[in-house]
Formats: C-alpha cells, sequence, structure tokens
C-alpha cells in the first residue's frame, strides 16, 4: 500500500513570510486523515488541492475522503484552523462521518468521566476545553449535518473518552478508527510537551504479494481452483500433485509506517517504543546553538530529531516546525545531516506545500513544491 503525506505548514508558533503553522494530511488508499490543522488550514488546504489539479493529474484531496483528524496537542497554532473548516464543510454538504481524536491528561480524564468540571491546574490550551467550545459554536453532529465524533485521550494509560453534546462524556472500550478502514490504522505516540501531546502514527497492514495468474494459466488451473490459491490455501490435483499457495504469490509487501510528531522534547518515550518507521516527520524548532531553549519549552533541536530517528529504527526524516526566526530551514538540515553521516538514515527538511511519498515497493521520495510542481 503506498502513502503520501502533504505538509501545509512548517513553522513553529506564527506564521512567517515563507512558512505558514502546523497541518498535514496523510492520505492512503483507505481515506486520507488530517494531522493538525493551526490557524488557516482550510486556505492552505484549498491551495494544495489546486496545485494538485494543476500539475499532478490523477491525484487529489478531496474532503469527502478525509475520515480522522488527529490533534497533537492543544497550542493554537496546532489547532485553531478546524472549527472554520469544518463549517466550511458543512456549507459544502459534506456527509462523511468525521473523527476527531486528541490527547489530555490523567487528571482531566478522571475529572471528565465523574462529571466534574475542567480542574483550574489545567493548562489554557487543554483540549477539553476547545473541544466544549467549538461543539458549543456549532460542531456537533446536529448542527454540522455530518456524523462528528469528538474523542479524547489519555494516551499514557490508553484510556478514550467521547465529548458528547449535551451528556455526559463516555468512556469508551478503545480509540475509535476511522469510518470503514480495515487496512489501516491510527496509533498514538506518547510525547512529551509542556501542555498534554502525542504524536500519531499511520499505519497500513502488509499484504501478499501479488497473485501469479500467468503461473495459473500456464498450469490451465480452474477458475475454482485459482481462487482457492489466491486466498492462501494450498491445493491438491487429482493425480496427488500439492500446489502451494505462496509459490503463486510475490514477494509479500510489508506494512508502513508513517509518523507525525507533533511538538516534543527529543526521544519521547512513544519513540523508544517504535522499531522501525518509514518515515518521521519530526518537529526542529531550534537549532543547537538555542539548546537550552528547547529544554525549557521541551521542543527539539535538529539534531535532537536525528537521535529521536535513530531510536525509533526510521529509514528517512522529515524536519518540520521551524522556528521563526530561523531564515532558512537549510541551516537546520547540515546540522541535522552532520548527525546522521555516519548512519544509514536520510533527512530532508521540510517546506510549505511538500509531498512525501512512499510507493508500494518502498521507496521513498520526498517532492519539493518548486511554485510550477513539484520534484525531488
Amino acid at each position: 500500500m503506498s502513502m503520501e503525506i502533504h505538509i501545509l505548514g512548517t513553522s513553529s508558533a506564527r506564521p512567517t513570510r515563507k512558512r505558514q503553522v502546523s497541518g498535514s494530511l496523510i492520505h492512503c488508499d483507505e481515506g486520507i486523515v488530517v494531522i493538525d490543522a493551526g490557524e488557516g488550514f482550510q486556505t492552505r488546504y484549498a491551495e494544495q488541492r489546486k496545485r494538485l489539479k494543476n500539475f499532478e493529474k490523477g491525484t487529489t484531496l478531496r474532503a469527502s475522503k478525509i475520515n480522522a483528524v488527529c490533534l497533537t496537542h492543544g497550542h493554537l497554532d496546532h489547532t485553531w484552523g478546524l472549527l472554520p473548516w469544518m463549517h466550511t464543510m458543512a456549507l459544502d454538504k459534506r456527509e462523511t462521518p468525521l473523527l476527531v481524536l486528541g490527547p489530555t491528561s490523567k487528571e482531566v480524564f478522571d475529572s471528565l468521566l465523574l462529571a466534574n468540571e475542567i480542574p483550574e491546574s489545567a493548562s489554557n490550551a487543554e483540549l477539553a476545553r476547545q473541544m466544549r467550545i467549538w461543539q458549543s459554536l456549532g460542531a456537533t453532529t446536529a448542527d454540522l449535518g455530518y456524523p462528528v465524533r469528538w474523542i479524547l485521550g489519555d494516551v499514557a494509560g490508553d484510556r478514550w473518552l467521547e465529548l458528547i453534546p449535551g451528556r455526559q462524556p463516555v468512556q469508551v472500550k478503545e480509540m475509535p478508527q476511522p469510518h470503514g478502514w480495515k487496512k489501516t490504522r491510527i496509533q498514538p505516540v506518547i510525547t512529551r510537551h509542556t501542555v498534554p501531546s502525542c504524536g500519531w502514527m499511520v499505519e497500513s497492514k502488509g499484504s501478499p504479494g501479488k497473485f501469479n495468474r500467468l503461473k495459473a494459466a500456464e498450469m490451465k488451473l480452474t477458475d475454482a481452483q485459482k481462487t482457492h490459491l489466491s486466498s492462501g490455501e494450498d491445493l491438491e490435483l487429482p493425480d496427488g500433485t500439492v500446489l502451494k499457495a505462496l509459490d503463486f504469490r510475490g514477494k509479500r509487501r510489508p506494512s508502513t509506517r508513517l509518523v507525525i510528531s507533533g511538538d516534543t522534547a527529543e526521544m519521547a518515550e512513544g519513540f523508544t517504543l517504535l522499531d522501525g518507521v518509514d518515515v518521521l516527520v519530526h518537529e526542529a524548532t531550534f537549532l543547537d546553538d538555542a539548546q537550552q531553549w528547547a529544554d525549557e519549552f521541551l521542543h527539539c533541536t535538529s539534531t535532537g530529531a536525528v537521535r529521536t530517528a535513530a531510536v525509533c529504527s526510521a529509514r528517512h526524516l522529515v524536519l518540520t516546525h521551524f522556528s521563526a526566526r530561523l531564515k532558512e530551514a537549510s541551516v537546520s538540515l547540515n546540522e541535522a545531516m552532520d548527525e546522521a553521516s555516519a548512519s544509514d538514515l536520510s533527512v530532508t527538511s521540510a517546506s510549505d506545500g511538500d509531498r512525501v511519498v512512499i510507493r508500494e515497493n518502498g521507496e521513498i521520495h520526498h517532492l519539493v513544491w518548486r511554485n510550477d510542481g513539484w520534484s525531488s
């Protein structure tokens, strides 16, 4: 299964002349998931769709294919574009269900389950506050005209609850998956930031290799026999010959894993638990000379992103979420490449509008937006 990331914002905290704030989409065979939707998200999303229409025929990002929004935390540069975009989809007569997921703290989770108020100690950026406000402003199934589920998680405790307008929150058995998805799963990744946070991994299941129809035809097998073999069952012919189902399959297609970190300090717990990632899109807010700021605000440097990629055995690292003080991302990239020089890790830096593609054969291509199309 192929996957593609569309990176629509690479700036930390506020927009700059060249960069907008966070917002990405991951497109897989079963649909699309949005990871964060900072200020102006719907404008950037519309621009990316227009680019695809003009320069990449056959590739689309239709809103009806978007099944989930995964928020990494509650800071407004990651969330403030969600509500207006949801209202726009209502104006466009959306009908497809939408799942909205985000992290909260253990304390807030427990308070919500007991029908208590959000604790005063909770951050102003607490997602439970924002979700309730959004619901009060019409972000409900009844007002929007399409099904919406609001899910908050105590990620470390693997506990999830649903915020239902006008009712007490309800704990659910497990984190819901996007409606209709069977071969692809979304999973949270524990991160470390100044507010409750998590990264998000989108993982496709591996699949059997392509069935060798030519070989079956050369052996003059019947349709029933082909179906038997293609289902994975060995077949015994009338003369006693046993045909192995595996002999009629090409090389198994491995699973594909894409991870977007959100805001986090380096080598957060969730990344140490991962064993193999195809593409890691990781924040690199600061350069090495600002390590003290990274430590204070629980962000990451470019070299810290490399160390995180190494600990989770990533094949390719994409740097993003650059400080507004950083004029050119190439400086961050150079530091990261020096750190990664002794390893097999490949590293690139993202610009707004870039696409990162993982093909079915496992090849990874970072396509850079050049104002007149994409190129490697």
